[in-house]
Order: structure tokens, then sequence, then C-alpha cells
């Protein structure tokens, strides 16, 4: 079980009353009224409370029983120190017996905590309040402290009712602080109540800041009975600490108990460290705390039966706080009582005796023949022959100790055991009071001086206490004052007084008080040399000095009136009677009228201190490259220079000798305090230039240049050249323009248009980075012109003029499959196919050329053009090798020539046949029905092979399949293939003792036939078996699947229920009730569907069980209807580069086929236009169109009922160029 915690101690020496250590709820402690029964015989207690209260006389007759009560009140502030009344009434009883004690009105006045309790003993009295506190820690010093007086108004202790709001203030003066203090409130203890803050507790905070007080609030809301007990605030600023406690009393119904006396006093008497300590838990004052009747519980036989873990818990159930006196009493409860046999009449309670006079203690033995031994806290007491201290007597049966002038030290418990039993008593020393005999004086001086406060008391070694302005004084060995005493004398020292010395001191004695007044003042102020105002440049040292009299005394610097602290950039240096003020670095902040104000003076020196800076340009914050600004031609120039200098400096513009003014129309010049700025409304070419700064102030001058650039689209191009022209195309060439608008050219674009035509037709939607460009795609035999657009970062120069008119007119490609057809001993013969572009000019034959390997010689073999695409080289020597060239001539000239890539040996050569099989015939050639066969199988032998062809190992029959057979290979064609052309195809090719073959595997392929007899199996609920037979032709192909339709009797309207279904038979679910079903089935190979379908007989009847319906006669409506345009296209405009849709929505049955033009032509795979078609709304997507997408579109709807168009006009706007 943890100790019983010590009461903490107020610096301005109030006492915080104990409460359960508890944060949540904490439990109320109940005001105690209890009843106790002495023994018949017990000798009455005597005390004088006070000298002049008269003295009153109680006896104590065995009935009827006294009522006691305890009661402990604290009075409100400002007294500090709480007194304890133990008053003991009685009904009034006849006189009292003869050598009887008196008994009278105690009243002990508590000294204040700050003195240790080991050091006073007992000679005050000072009794315990049943915090629990262990004797150990009664010997520790109570650390004190300092001494303060920040609170110039502290909250006070106030009464409310449940459910009531209550405020609590508390008032910090702020004139010599620098800044805010420090504040926190608690609740009891330990409690801090700023993390306790809601909708039932409230702190707030102010400042006044013309009387410079700082206003702390704390604001309790709807108050509960667990609100009630005592409160702290607690003000801390630097090395200064304040606080005060108060108590806050929330009333119910009051309701009073008595309260046993003996247990109130109880004291130990076991043999242990805290033997004869006082236990006075019991006097703590209770708050008045509405109880509920509840059944009287024993809380003692609760503890016994409990656990010792849990004695806390049920001590804070029951509201008992003296923990330790708790563990005493348990033990002593719990063990076995002994009836006593020894005492026929055992000791008082308690006994009472003044400070030098003497008490006697009797006891009655049942049996004289026993050892009696008397115990003073627990120890044995021994007589001495040579003193008088303790007398022992024996009378008959009676057994007395007397002691002789009772002092302090004899205040304790004493016992007396007989055989086996003893009994115990109390003996309470009441000392008598201490007089003032000789007052203090009161001390006027200044600071740093010594002070001496001297009183004289009635009795030496007496304990005191010194106070200033009712506040006890720290005496410890770091406080500043020191108290001193001989004999009856005694003094408070002060070695270095201060002005917050000023005050009211006081001596507190137990019989009188004295006090004085102490006036500490300032010393006069010299001033020994003033600041002096300074002027210095930024970023240098700025040193303030000063000298004052007297030295010690320190200041505070301001700044236009704001205070200064020290830091990193101020240091604040005072020794003796110089100060400093010194800034490593000054800065513009750093300027103003400086002011040192020594403490506590109203007198101040003051300064000005002025920073000056030399002007300065900052290019640097502007990020432009090379300090040039780049504007466009006609755009507003406004370049903003941030600028510095203190003072503000002069700043002129200026563009080589002309200054330019502040007053100027278009170009202007403007300044500010931070920054200046040049601005040209207009910019022009002209404006181009080096534009300089020239600033100045008291400090000195700064130069700057920036360059303006100003950039145009530039000039256009000379008219292009055409120095080279084809069949559709031309080489064109110019030179780049003059003028550049000061940007590099980026690009250029190209435009041609028909000689005849107005319209011009962009040729590179990509820049061409070069000066030539080959338009393509003309028609020859139109005259065409070419134009020229510059392009640079700012944008697209006019353009130039056209080229003069050219006509495309191009020469033939060059001819191709150039081939030996046969070579004998004296001639070659070689043979080509016409070129694949012949163009407008025509064909008018070939030349044949030949040369002699190894020589560049080329002779011409016809004198004339041959129109065949084979000829006959002749005159050729033996064994000689040629290579052979054709050219195609046209009216344009001659082609390219087609060159044989190998020399020609002039020599009969005998070559083994060899077959090269294309790749994709390699695998069997597939083909529908219909479609033209037409294979070239290409081999090599020599001289010509013979070639034959075997179908499934028979002769190919020349009516069915034509085959032609050449040098090099050979074809086999078939105009129109059926699939009796299916087969194996052998080709063999034989070159006299040589032979060579393959195998061509052809299949013909066509749609299947309908599936076989499709039946309906079964019809249950709203689902239907079907079954059927694979067709019976295939197609001449593997059946993959079948597609499956329904269709209702009212409409017959089919609908595809499953498509590539691979069974004969399926279930078709989900089927209307009352409706009737045909049902068909189409097959499916790799051509596709089958041409027809297969259709059940009968119908399936889908019928509601237990209802029977008549279907009514049913005329079909005809839906079908041409095409009709329901909402048309509308006139449309587009900006360049977004991209733009039309729109428009057509009805038609059956569905129309949907055709998009542009100026009448169809629109066919152009990947600029995407086209959309759903539900009837037609759309055409335009992708970033340009100006020469313009133009009319119109859309057109066809089917076999009709057509429908309907037409729109798009302009594409180019925004303007920034």
């Amino acid at each position: 079980m943890p100790e019983p915690a010590k009461k903490d101690e107020m610096p301005n020496g109030e006492k915080e009353s104990v409460a359960p250590d508890s944060i949540e709820v904490p439990m109320p402690t109940p005001e105690i009224s209890l009843e106790v029964s002495p023994p018949p015989a017990a000798t009455p207690l005597s005390t004088v409370k006070e000298e002049d209260e008269p003295v009153t006389v109680v006896t104590q007759p065995p009935p009827p029983e006294p009522v006691v009560t305890v009661q402990i009140t604290t009075p409100p502030p400002p007294p500090p120190e709480p007194v304890v009344t133990v008053q003991i009434t009685t009904p009034p009883t006849p006189p009292p017996a003869e050598g009887a004690n008196t008994v009278k009105k105690l009243s002990i006045d508590l000294p204040n905590d700050s003195v240790p309790v080991s050091a006073m003993g007992r000679k005050d009295s000072v009794w315990s309040l049943g915090e629990g506190m262990a004797p150990e820690d009664l010997d520790k010093p109570i650390d004190t402290p300092p001494l303060s007086s920040l609170l110039i108004e502290k909250p006070q202790s106030g009464s409310i009712h449940v459910g009531e709001d209550i405020t609590f203030v508390a008032k910090v003066e702020a004139k010599d602080l620098l800044r805010k203090p420090t504040i926190k409130w608690f609740k009891g203890k330990w409690m801090d109540l700023a993390s306790k803050t809601g909708k039932h507790l409230q702190l707030k905070e102010s400042f006044d800041r013309h009387s410079k007080i700082h206003t702390f609030e704390m604001y309790i809301i709807k108050a509960k009975e667990n609100y009630a007990g005592n409160y702290r605030c607690e003000v801390t600023y630097k090395d200064k600490f304040d606080s005060c406690s108060f108590d806050l009393e929330v009333k119910e119904l009051e309701q009073s108990q008595n309260v046993d006396i003996r247990s109130a006093f109880k004291r130990s008497s076991e043999g242990q460290d805290d033997a004869g300590e006082l236990d006075f838990s019991g006097l703590l004052k209770h708050r008045e705390h509405k109880q509920e009747e509840v059944p009287e519980v024993d809380v003692w036989e609760i503890l016994k039966m409990a656990r010792p873990d849990e004695y806390e818990k049920i001590a804070f159930e029951y509201g008992i706080t003296d923990l330790r006196g708790l563990l005493r009493r348990l033990k002593k409860t719990k063990k076995e009582e002994k009836k006593c046999e020894a005492f026929a009449k055992k000791l008082d309670p308690a006994y009472q005796a003044d400070k030098g006079g003497k008490i006697r203690f009797v006891v009655d033995l049942a049996d004289p023949t026993l050892d009696v031994k008397w115990y003073k806290n627990g120890q044995e007491i021994r007589p001495t022959p040579n003193q008088r201290k303790y007398i022992f007597e024996h009378k008959g049966t009676q057994r007395i100790m007397i002691i002789n002038n009772c002092s302090l030290n004899d205040d304790a418990a004493y016992s007396v055991s007989a055989g086996e039993d003893k009994c115990t008593t109390e003996l309470f020393v009441k000392e008598l009071p201490v007089k003032v005999t000789k007052g203090i004086e009161p001390i006027k001086t200044t600071v740093n001086e010594r002070i001496e406060l001297e009183c004289e008391v009635s009795e030496e070694g007496a304990q005191v206490k010194w106070c200033k302005n009712g506040v006890e004084v720290p005496t410890g060995p770091r406080s500043r004052y020191r108290v001193k005493s001989e004999g009856t004398k005694h003094w408070l020292i002060i070695d270095d007084a201060s002005k917050e010395d000023t005050g009211t001191f006081s001596l507190m004695a137990s019989g009188g008080t004295s006090e004085a007044k102490v006036q500490v003042d300032l010393k006069p102020l010299k001033i020994i040399q003033d600041l002096q105002d300074t002027t210095v440049l930024l970023g240098q040292p700025l040193k303030l000095h000063c000298e004052i009299f007297p030295g010690n005394v320190p200041g505070r610097w301001y700044r236009n009136g704001q205070l200064i602290q020290s830091s990193d950039h101020i240091n604040i240096l005072q020794r003796a009677k110089n100060h400093r003020l010194e800034i490593a670095s000054a800065t513009i902040h750093d300027a103003g009228d400086y002011t040192f104000v020594p403490e506590g003076y109203t007198q101040s020196l003051c300064a000005k201190v002025h920073i000056i800076d030399p002007p300065r340009v900052h290019l640097d914050s502007l990020n432009f490259p090379d300090n040039t600004v780049t504007i466009v031609a006609g755009n507003k120039l406004r370049v903003e220079i941030p600028i510095s200098g203190e003072p503000a400096p002069r700043v002129v513009w200026m563009k080589g000798e002309r200054v330019i003014l502040e007053s100027g129309n278009r170009v202007r010049a403007e300044t500010f305090s931070d920054q200046t700025s040049l601005t040209i409304d207009i910019t022009e070419r002209e404006d181009t230039g080096n534009y300089n700064i020239v600033l100045q102030n008291e400090a000195g001058e700064a130069t700057a240049s920036i360059k303006v650039k100003v950039v145009d689209i530039p000039d256009p191009p000379e008219a292009p050249l055409v120095p080279e022209i084809g069949g559709d195309w031309c080489s064109m060439t110019w030179e780049p323009p003059i003028y550049d608008g000061a940007s590099p050219i980026l690009g250029y674009f190209i435009e041609r248009k028909k000689k005849q035509s107005s319209r011009w037709m962009r040729l590179n939607f990509d820049l061409n980075k070069e000066t030539t460009f080959e338009p393509k795609k003309m028609i020859e035999g139109v005259p065409y012109e070419v134009r020229v657009f510059a392009v640079n970062a700012i944008g697209v120069s006019k353009p130039s003029e056209p080229s003069k008119a050219f006509v495309p007119l191009a020469v033939t490609s060059e001819p191709t499959m150039l081939v030996v057809d046969d070579v004998t001993d004296t001639t070659v013969t070689m043979k080509w196919r016409p070129p694949d572009t012949i163009g407008a000019a025509g064909l008018d034959g070939y030349l044949v050329e030949y040369s002699i390997e190894g020589t560049d010689d080329w002779k011409v073999t016809n004198t004339e053009l041959t129109e065949k695409t084979k000829y006959t080289i002749t005159g050729l020597p033996t064994e000689a090798k040629i290579l052979v060239r054709v050219r195609a001539i046209n009216a344009a000239g001659a082609s390219l020539p087609r060159t044989l890539q190998h020399s020609i040996l002039v020599k009969e050569v005998i070559e083994p046949p060899k077959i090269r099989i294309p790749r994709h015939l390699k695998q069997t050639f597939i083909r529908k029905v219909g479609e033209a066969v037409n294979l070239v199988i290409p081999f090599m032998g020599k001289p010509r092979p013979k070639v034959s062809w075997l179908k499934d190992n028979e002769a190919v029959d020349p009516t069915q399949v034509s085959i032609r057979n050449t040098d090099c290979d050979s074809i086999i064609f078939i105009r129109k293939a059926e699939r009796k052309h299916s087969g194996q195809y052998n080709m063999k090719v034989e070159v006299e003792k040589h032979m060579d073959t393959a195998v061509v595997d052809i299949q013909i392929v066509d749609l299947p036939g309908p599936p076989q007899c499709v039946k309906i199996e079964e019809v249950w609920g709203e689902n239907v078996a079907l079954d059927w037979t694979p067709p019976k032709d295939n197609g001449n192909a593997a059946i993959t699947g079948y597609t499956i339709q329904k269709a209702d009797k009212k409409t017959m309207e089919w609908y595809t229920c499953l498509e590539h279904y691979h069974r004969t038979c399926i279930t078709i679910t989900e089927l209307v009730v009352g409706n009737e079903y045909y049902f068909r089935v189409y097959s499916e190979n790799m051509v596709g569907l089958s041409e027809c379908a297969t259709q059940t007989k009968d119908s399936a009847l889908i019928v509601k069980e237990g209802m029977h319906m008549k279907n009514p006669e049913y005329i079909d409506h005809d839906f079908t209807e041409p095409p009709k345009f329901t909402q048309p296209l509308v006139n449309t405009f587009a900006i360049a580069g977004y991209n733009a849709t039309l729109h428009c929505s057509v009805r038609a049955n059956p569905r129309p086929k949907v055709i998009w033009m542009k100026n009448k032509i169809a629109i066919i795979d152009d990947p600029r236009y995407r086209m959309f078609s759903n539900q009837g709304v037609c759309t055409l997507e335009i992708r970033k169109p340009s100006p020469y997408d313009g133009g009319m579109y119109s859309c057109k709807a066809i089917n076999d009922l009709g057509e429908a168009l309907v037409e729109c006009k798009l302009e594409i706007k180019v925004p303007p160029q920034e």
C-alpha cells in the first residue's frame, strides 16, 4: 500500500486541504461528529487558551456521557495560518472533587510549515492534521520558492450551490515584465486543470494595454458536488514565482456527526519510528456533503475480511484518507483482545500540564505483587539516583509516577505494564507564550546597502517567524535573507538591498508581533557618457555606447518604442557602468530612434541611427538570360527591375544618348521606392536595343543595362524556282527572307495550286527546315504554281510571289524483271516486263544496250526502238562475258536503265531443273467457289525445261484448268473455281536426264447446306427442346457451328438465339408465355452461314397452365420506309486545331447505308475523319481541322426503297496569334 501523500506548502503560507487522491471524481470528506464514552475515573484535561481569557472549569462525572465536537476551521485570506480549535463541552455538573485537575478551553495555533518539524521538536506542540506524513519526511527541509509579488489580485474562496456558476480572477501587473507570465490552475495537489477544460470549465486570458495588467480567469459552469475542494493558481515569470490557494464550497443539505475525540487524538505507542507522533487525520475539516440515508456499514468488519491489496480501494470508497492510521488501527483490531486482569484502575486517556509544572500518573493493581514498568514512547523509564525528574511511589495497590519540571520533551505517549497487561495515556505540555519586549525599528536606505532588523523577545531560544507583507520570509541557504539569534535577540539581515525589499517586515512570536516599514530607494542617476547619433553603411557593424552611475543598474534598450532583446543579430552588453548595444551587420530595419532606459529611473538616453546603402540594381532576380527581354511586336512591354538603396536613389533610364522621361507617351519610365520600370505601350522593331539604368544617392552610384529584343513575323521569301520537273512531282528552291523577325527561321510552309484555280493547297503540315522541297502527287499535263511561307517562333509570314507556271511530265519507270531467256555461243536472248509506271506521255519503245565486262563502253544493239519485251543480241564473241541493260523511252525521255545484276557468259550451258514453290503454296491452297485461281510456280533449268502436270495421278483436263508454261515458270489458271477443281496437282520439270517434282494441294470450298430435319422434341413451361441432323453438304469444309433463330408467329421477325453452337440439340429458354414460336437453324463452316435455313414444320405454343387463349387474327404491318432525315445538318463554325463534329439523324427500314461527302466527294479511308452511327444518329468527327478542311459537307442515306441527302457548311476559324 503506498505511503500517504504529504501536504504541499504554498508560497504565501496557506495550506491545502486534503482530498482523496482521485482525478476523475474527488471523494468528498464529510464533517465528522462522534460520541465517545471515556472511562469513569478519567482525569480531566486542563489548558489555558489565552492569557486574557477567563478560565473555564469543567468537571466530568460518569453520567451523563459528554459530547465532544471537533471542528477545523480555516479563516479566509489574508491571514495565512489556519487555526485548529479543539473545544470540549459537557453539561453543567456539581463542583469537582478535591484534588481533581481542572479542564480548560484549548486553542492551538499551528505555525507555518516552512520551518521543519524536526528542527522545532515538540516545543510548539505542532500537531499533524492527519496527512499521514512519515516521521522521516518531517526531518527533510521543505523547499520554499523565492519570494515574489507577481499577483496583484488573488482568487478568493467562494461558496455556491450545485448547478450555479462562479468565476475566479487573478491579475498580474506587466509593467516590469518583458513577456506574458505563465499561469497554471490546479485542483488539489496535482490535477492540472488545463487538460480538463470543456463545457463545465473554461480558462480565459486577457491583457489591458492601458493599465498593463494581465487578467486570468477560471470559469466554472454548472458546478457539481465533486467540484468542491481546494484550488491553487501558480504564476511564474523567469525566476519569479507566486501562487495562491483558495477554496470552493458547493453547498448541499448540512448534516453533522459526532467525532470520537479519542480516535482524533490517537497516538501510536508501538516501538516504531513514528512512535509518539500525533495523528490528527480525524481533525481534518470536511466539507458539507449531502448524503443519502444508507444502512450503516461496519468498515472495519469489511477490512478484516478483505485482502491487503483491497485496503486502498475500500478506504477510497468510504472516504478514509489516513491510510497509515487505518493500517495501525486494523492491526490492533486483528489482535486477540484479552481481558485486562492486572489493573483495577487504568490511566486516563490523556493528561495536561504546563511547562515547568509537574504531573502524577496513578494506576491501581488488582494484584499488588506484580512488577510494574513505565515507558515513554515505548522506551522504559528507569529511575536515576542523582536526578529528581521521575519519582516512583507505591501506596498499597497504587503505583504512581511523578514527572517534575515538565518540558516540551515530556510531551509524549506514556504506558505502564503489569505482567502481560498494559495501559497507555498521553501527556500534553503547554508552552507559555513568547512576548516581544523590544520591537523592530523602521529603516530607510538605498539599494546595495546592508539592512539589519533587530527584535527582542521574552524567552531565550524561542521560535519566531519573520514575515514581509504578511508572507513568511524564506531563509534557506540560497535565500537573500539571513536570520541570526543570540539569547533573546533576533536579527533579519539583508546584505545587498534592492528596491524589491521595500515593504513591511514583521516578527511573529507565540505571544506577540512586532512590525516596521523598510524603505529602499534608488541612488541618484548620473549620465557620464550619453548616446550619440550614428550613421552606418548597410552591412557594417553598429555600436551604441553609454555610461551611467551607479554602475550596477540594469536597463532596457528600445528601438522606435519597441523593446529590444538580445539575439543572434543583436548583442546587449553591460560591464559595470558601461552599457553597449552591438549589431555585427546592420540592416535597413536597424535604423530608427534608440533609447536606453535604466531600470527603476524615469530618465532615458536617446540617439538616432541612420542606415545608408549604396544603390544597387538587382537584375539577377529577373531570370532573363543575358539580361535580354524578348517581346513580340505590337504587344505592351513592362519591365520591372528591383532596386535598393538607402535613402531611395534617383533613377534615370537612357537608350543611347536619349533620356526616357516619366511623362513619355508610348515609351516612359516609372520609379518607386523598391523598383523601377520601363513601359512601352505598343512595341515596334525600332525599340530593339540596349537600355541603360543610372542610380544615384548620397552613398554612391550604380549603373546597369538591359537589352530589349522586339521580335516579329518574318518577311515573305522570294518567289521560288522550279529547276526540275517529273511526271507528278517537281523540285523547287527559294532564298530565305531578308528580315527574319529577329527570331530564327524555324521552317517553311509550301502551297500549290492549279493555274486555272484560285484555291491554294498546303503541301506540308510539318515545317520544312530546308530551302528545297519536292511537291508530289500532281497531275501530269496540268500547269501548276507554288509559293512559300516563312515561319519563326512568332508566326507565319505573308506568302511569297508564286513561281512561274510549270507542267509535270515524267518519263516511265525502269523496266521490270529483266532476265536471261536464252544463251548460245553467239547470241543472248533477254526478256523483261513493261515498267510499272508509264505515265501520261505513254511508252514509245525500249532501248537495249550491252557492254563487255570490265569496260564502261555501252553499245546500243537496236538502232530502232523495239516495242516487244524480248530481244536477242547477236554477233557476240564466244565465251565473252557481257552486261545487259534496258531503258524505256517516251516523249519525256529515257527512263532509268534496268541492268542485269550479273554478267552473262556467251556459251551454251546445261542447268539442272529446280522448282521454287512459293511459301503460301507449301500448304493447302484454299479458294471459295467462283473465285479465280492463278498460281505462278517459278522454276529454273537450261536449256528450256519440259513441264508436265497431273491431277490425282491423271492428266489435267485443259478445258477445266488452263496451264501456261514459259521458260522460267508455269501458271495454273482457273477463271471460276468449282468444287471439282479441288485435288492434288503434281508438277514435273525435266531437262534431259535431270528432273524435279512438286505437289500443290488445291481446295475449293463453298457454303454448307442447311441442317436436316429440324424438329421440336419437347415443349414445357417457357422452354423448347430442338434437335436436328448435320447437313448433307458441308461445302467441302468442316462444319464449325450452327446459328439458331426464333420468330413469333405474329410478326415472323427472326431473332438470333445463339451463334456458333457446336452440338445438334439445344434447349431454348425464357420464351414469352402466350406466344407461338417457329425456329430455324443455319449451318456454318469456314466460308460462312448456309444460304438457307431449315425451319421447324410445327410451331411451339407457350401455354400458361390452366388457361387457353384464342389467338386473334393479326395483320402484319409494313415497317419498311425509304430514308428520311429527322434532324438535318446545321452550318457550323469550328476553331482550327480543335476537333469538330457534325450530327444528323435518319430514319429508314431496312437500315440504310450512310455516306459522308465533302464538296460532293465521298470521304473514304481518310484518317482525319471518324464516322459513327448509333440508333439512327450519324456523326462525323473532324480531327484537329485546319482552314483547308472547311467546305460543304453532306450526308447521304441509301436503302432499297430510296435515298435522302442533307448538307451544311463548315467554316474553320484561325485564332489570332498572341
